[in-house]
């Protein structure tokens, strides 16, 4: 029997990353930010927004307050150790930051590392509220499990899927990207104007064509009419992942986006999927709004009847004469 992996990419990425992260967001930046500052204030914005069982829960373990709770002076000081916090109470960013929280408003201190003049006022009751999930916290794990150890393994367990998130992230943007660099090269001989994320051509009618990155979906391919509106030509949503368990959730989410596509009057919507043994019945049941399936790499080949199919699609639905 051969066993086949695919390379370690993801924890590749996390391996590289994490020494960073650990200077910017994690007991590191935190130790360091506290050397900066006066220990006896520390002490006294740690007893008015901290419980004081808590504290001394952490005081018979030789832990500072800090480690578990924030005060204003240290996020003044270092506003993206805020994103510490979130960390190790278990807040994905997505959760954390919204008006439901309260926390939208402070995210660029985690992003950005400043603090708005506007939201100077506020960091107490932000430090109240977090002292409050933290005393939580610590008496869900007990006194006798607390450690430095144990609170940045929590960090860590946080910031795991946070760095899977923003792989897959790059991952799908480098997938749109190839399809689009796949479909200037097909239409390069009618090109007027283009950049990263779009291209304008004139086609045989002389009309302008732009073809778009969007949010939803992902390409867009539209043509301008003498009235100022557009003709929606194409809409492709591009499904990167090469995970082949998960391409029933994706092309669901196609679905999703191609439902809206259709409403916007798109004439024809393509799914582009990075899994080469797609059953391509199954996934036309699981998205009937998919006009075509096509594969990345079939894309990146530039030959076969999947290319060749996908290419004479983009050149007569643009309208554009064929370069050869």
């Amino acid at each position: 029997m051969t066993f086949v992996l695919p390379m370690p990419e993801t924890q590749v990425d996390f391996a590289t990353s994490l020494s960073g992260i650990r200077e910017a967001f994690l007991q590191n930046a935190l130790s360091r930010t506290v050397k900066s500052l006066s220990i006896p204030a520390i002490d006294q914005e740690l007893a008015t927004h901290v419980p004081p069982h808590s504290l001394s829960i952490l005081a018979g373990h030789g832990l500072r307050g800090e480690m578990m709770f924030p005060v204003p002076a240290i996020l003044k000081e270092n506003p993206k150790l805020i994103g510490y916090y979130r960390l190790l109470y278990g807040f994905s960013q997505k959760e954390f930051y919204t008006s439901a929280t309260g926390f939208g408003r402070l995210k660029r201190m985690e992003e950005k590392g400043v603090i708005a003049p506007s939201v100077l006022a506020d960091l107490p009751a932000a430090c109240d509220a977090l002292g409050q999930a933290g005393a939580v916290l610590l008496s869900a794990i007990g006194s006798k499990k607390i450690s430095a150890g144990l609170l940045d393994d929590l960090t860590l367990l946080t910031l795991g899927p946070q760095l899977r998130g923003g792989a897959n992230v790059r991952k799908g943007v480098a997938g749109i990207k190839t399809v689009f660099n796949a479909i200037h090269d097909i239409v390069a001989s009618a090109v007027v104007s283009s950049t990263d994320t779009r291209i304008e051509l004139k086609n045989a009618a002389g009309r302008a064509v732009f073809i778009e990155f969007a949010p939803d979906p992902d390409i867009i391919i539209r043509e301008a009419m003498s009235s100022g509106s557009y003709r929606q030509l194409i809409a492709i949503e591009v499904k990167a992942g090469s995970d082949f368990s998960n391409i029933h959730n994706r092309i669901g989410e196609a679905e999703k986006s191609h439902q809206k596509a259709k409403s916007a009057g798109f004439v024809e919507c393509w799914t582009v999927v990075n899994v080469d043994k797609i059953d391509v019945a199954v996934s036309e049941k699981e998205s009937p709004s998919t006009n075509r399936f096509y594969r990345i790499s079939d894309i990146i080949r530039e030959e076969g009847a999947a290319f060749l199919d996908f290419r004479d699609r983009v050149i007569s639905l643009t309208g554009i004469a064929d370069p050869d």
